[in-house]
């Protein structure tokens, strides 16, 4: 080898070796929600499956609205459980035929299909069969009894082909029985999911941290031992002071079982939208979620809640509120010749 070609092979095995490259910085973990297991999304409101899915969807919303159905022609499933309002009328009772009130307050239609079952104490699987019930309540709609039903849905011709094409292949489409069918189907596309469903999915920043700090004390304080699931809420029964005692004098579920051990029992409600659903409780006594959160702790868990934590609860209940599904108010069949006339008696 030439002398110049050894003197440059020797300095380059005397160069100091080259340092290996830093390995890169392991990203930071990103933050996880909390509490996936107690809590739930709102399921996805399915695509029709068919053609007579979506005329039943198309048809309930028609039946939720029309005021015939009631023996004055003046109430519908939307009094009460208005569309347009988070399924409430915000008023502690209903008032329903010649303005009668009952004893409970009116719960919101929104996402009550994934509820345990329906009505505070529990007495409707579904809301399928919740539907039959209003409409031949004397104090409610007041129809005289499902036949009363079946001729006036007959009367009006348009809803024939209406029925007829929800329910295809049937002798007898047109039937009370169908229409309970046709507004369950519909109440099954109301849902309102909003940011603590986002949260829930993966995307953390969906709460704010207040809110997040509120979701820790709403699970530390004890509140998701009763309102949990996708509806946090709505899953299963309880006792209406079962620390401390509340004063109602409505017996609750006692009065569907005739178990004494059933006596004040209520369905637990479902906290979706519940900044929006005022007055709160099965007699709708209580005005404000300030109010109902303090009253909860004291007759559910026997604890006096700091106004802080009343607080903090209130921030996280308030990711539970979603945007409203847009709806296009339907047109309803006219009347026949043959349609009652409103009764006011």
């Amino acid at each position: 080898m030439a002398p110049s070609l050894l003197l440059l092979a020797a300095l380059a095995c005397s160069k100091a070796p080259e340092a290996p490259a830093e390995p890169p910085a392991a990203a930071a973990p990103a933050a996880a929600p909390k509490y996936v297991g107690l809590f739930q999304p709102l399921p996805a409101v399915a695509a029709p499956a068919d053609a007579a899915a979506k005329a039943r969807v198309d048809l309930g919303h028609a039946l939720y609205t029309d005021a015939r159905l009631s023996k004055n022609q003046d109430v519908s499933c939307n009094s009460c459980h208005k569309l347009d309002a988070y399924g409430v009328d915000n008023e502690p009772t209903s008032p329903g035929h010649k303005g009668q009130r009952g004893g409970r307050n009116s719960p919101t239609s929104y996402n009550a299909f994934l509820h345990v079952a329906q009505f505070w104490d529990g007495r409707a699987p579904d809301v399928e069969a919740q539907a039959l019930g209003p409409v031949t309540n004397p104090i409610e709609m007041a129809m005289k009894d499902d036949k009363a039903v079946d001729a006036l849905l007959r009367s009006i011709p348009g809803y024939a082909p209406m029925f007829a094409a929800a329910f295809p292949g049937e002798a007898e489409p047109v039937s009370f029985a169908n229409a309970a069918k046709a507004i369950g189907a519909f109440e099954r596309t109301l849902v309102t999911p909003g940011p603590f469903d986002r949260y829930l999915a993966g995307d953390v920043s969906a709460l704010t941290a207040e809110q997040q700090a509120g979701l820790d004390t709403f699970v530390s304080t004890g509140c998701a031992s009763c309102h949990m699931g996708a509806g946090v809420g709505g899953g299963m029964y309880q006792k209406l002071g079962l620390v401390v005692p509340y004063d109602t004098k409505d017996e609750g579920r006692k009065a569907v079982t005739k178990n004494d051990a059933d006596l004040h029992v209520f369905k637990v409600p479902a906290l979706r939208n519940v900044e929006k659903t005022a007055p709160y409780f099965h007699d709708g006594s209580v005005a404000t979620l300030d109010d109902a959160i303090r009253k909860m702790g004291k007759h559910q868990l026997g604890k006096d809640l700091a106004d802080s934590d009343v607080a903090s609860i209130k921030s996280f209940l308030g990711s539970l509120t979603g945007p409203l599904p847009t709806l296009t108010a339907p047109t309803l069949p006219p009347s026949g010749p043959n349609t009652p006339k409103p009764d006011p008696t």
